[in-house]
């Protein structure tokens, strides 16, 4: 088994982005409780508010999958429907790890 990494990208429609954070605020402090859930940041770009970005660690494909069949994550996107203008997912694999980092 090895780390998923997932960067994920979440705009926000520009009517409703404190409600689209507030939502995933809640989403982070309910996943990052989660067995397998390694690391879990929300980050907001400082240039334009509506745009969100997850670095996520898992402990594996399965544990993800887990997250995103799970009941908070379903309540977030039933919570933000309608409300996202644009969304992306990336499963990644690190090529170079830090010297000293292992998994």
């Amino acid at each position: 088994m090895s780390t998923v990494t997932v960067v994920a990208k979440v705009t926000a429609k520009n009517e409703v982005v404190e409600t689209v954070k507030a939502e995933l605020l809640t989403l982070v402090t309910e996943t990052r409780q989660e067995e397998g859930c390694i690391e879990y940041r929300l980050h907001q770009d400082q240039d334009n508010p509506a745009i969100f970005v997850f670095y996520e660690n898992w402990k594996s494909l399965a544990c993800l999958e887990h997250h995103m069949n799970s009941r908070h994550f379903q309540k977030y996107l039933a919570a933000v429907d309608g409300m996202i203008a644009d969304k992306g997912v990336y499963k990644m694999t690190e090529l170079a790890q830090l010297e000293g980092h292992h998994n």
